[in-house]
Formats: C-alpha cells, sequence, structure tokens
C-alpha cells in the first residue's frame, strides 16, 4: 500500500483527488490540514494538523511517504494576488522543498502551471517555476503538471473563451500557445495525477503539459 502525503488537500482538485484515490482503494491517504479545517476533507483519510507555511509542523509526519503531493496554491490567481503567489504559493513550495529534503522522500508531485511564455500572468507563472527549480534540488524525483486553466464545478466560465481559442488555433503566430495553454478538466487533472502517481520518473523528472493532460 502506497503512502501518499497531499498539502492542499480540502482544495479544489484536492477534494476530488483523495476522493478518488480512495475509491480505488490501495493507498494510505494523509493530508495537511490546518486546525478548524479537517472536516473539509473526505472521509477516510488520515488528518495531519499543521501549516503549509512552516515545515516544522509537519515534517515528522511526512516520513515515509511513497508520494508527497503538493497542491497549495491561491486560489482563483489573478493578477491582483500578486503578492499572496509570493506568500503563500512560493512559502508553502520553499516549506515543502524542506520536508521533502529532510525526508528523502523519493517522489514529488507538483501542481504547476503552463510555462509558455508570454505576459499574461506572468507573476504566477514565475512562483510556480521557481518551485520547480526548488523541488529539483531535494533529490527526489518530481512529476509536474503544469495546466493552465481547470476546468469543474464552479469553475466553468472560461468555456465562453472556446471559439477564441478555436480561432487561434487558425492562426500559425498563436496555434502553439494555444495548444499550451488550452483549457483541461478537473477530471483529466486527477487523471494525471493518478498516472503520475504510479509512474514515477524513470530519471529525474516528468513533465505533463497541457497536451499531455488532455490526453488523460
Amino acid at each position: 500500500m502506497q503512502t501518499i502525503f497531499i498539502t492542499g488537500g480540502t482544495g479544489y482538485i484536492g477534494t476530488r483527488l483523495i476522493k478518488a484515490l480512495l475509491q480505488t482503494g490501495g493507498y494510505r491517504i494523509k493530508a495537511l490540514v490546518r486546525e478548524g479545517s479537517a472536516h473539509k476533507l473526505p472521509p477516510g483519510c488520515e488528518v495531519i494538523i499543521g501549516n503549509a507555511l512552516d515545515a516544522a509542523t509537519y515534517a515528522a509526519s511526512a516520513a515515509g511517504a511513497d508520494t508527497f503531493i503538493h497542491l497549495v496554491g491561491v486560489p482563483h490567481p489573478s493578477p491582483s494576488k500578486k503578492n499572496a503567489f509570493e506568500t503563500i504559493d512560493l512559502v508553502s513550495v520553499q516549506q515543502a522543498a524542506a520536508v521533502i529534503r529532510h525526508n528523502k522522500l523519493p517522489h514529488v508531485i507538483y501542481l504547476s502551471v503552463s510555462q509558455y511564455p508570454g505576459r499574461i500572468m506572468k507573476e504566477y507563472r514565475e512562483v510556480r517555476a521557481a518551485g520547480e527549480t526548488l523541488l529539483k534540488t531535494t533529490g527526489a524525483r518530481c512529476s509536474f503538471i503544469r495546466p493552465w486553466y481547470v476546468l469543474g464545478p464552479g469553475h466553468w466560465w472560461p468555456v465562453m473563451l472556446l471559439p477564441f481559442y478555436g480561432l487561434a488555433r487558425l492562426i500559425p503566430a498563436t496555434r502553439e500557445q494555444s495548444r499550451q495553454q488550452a483549457l483541461v478538466t478537473i477530471k483529466q487533472m486527477i487523471s494525471t495525477v493518478y498516472f503520475a502517481i504510479n509512474h514515477p520518473p524513470e530519471n529525474e523528472i516528468n513533465i505533463y503539459n497541457v497536451p499531455d493532460i488532455k490526453t488523460f
């Protein structure tokens, strides 16, 4: 039975991922939550009370995990949340890296973002890229999942942009950007993470860009 340690388990992706893993069976799930938030976790996982912004509060609980999944991030990221990217997203991955390194964990899965260059959400992409760089130094094998926008319950509004995506694919100058920053579904994301759990990198790093996510 694989032991999986998850940060951000009460979030949009985290709760659905935990449910899916528990339904599949064969996994011991440890989920990090703050005091008072345990009720937000799906039943059946082991609750770890701690603070994702403070490695000391959960380092011991992560020891022995086969896979560490880092999902912490500012909900509904937008350019107006630049400071939160630095104080939450970046700090949480810095702390996660310390825990992974200290415990010599073998595999980390990190929810990053599309790194296709451009001005859109530049600060967010930079923080997530910094997170990837940090995790590469831990000694763990790394699986980086890079969506752009994840469609699902409460997150359907970008469907209105689909005609623009179709137009962008017809124009050579914007064709690759429309591929790398296409919309993916929550189901595709869960399937990608599940695949990543069961297929750790043979060498050091696996990267799942948007076209890869859309195959699941």
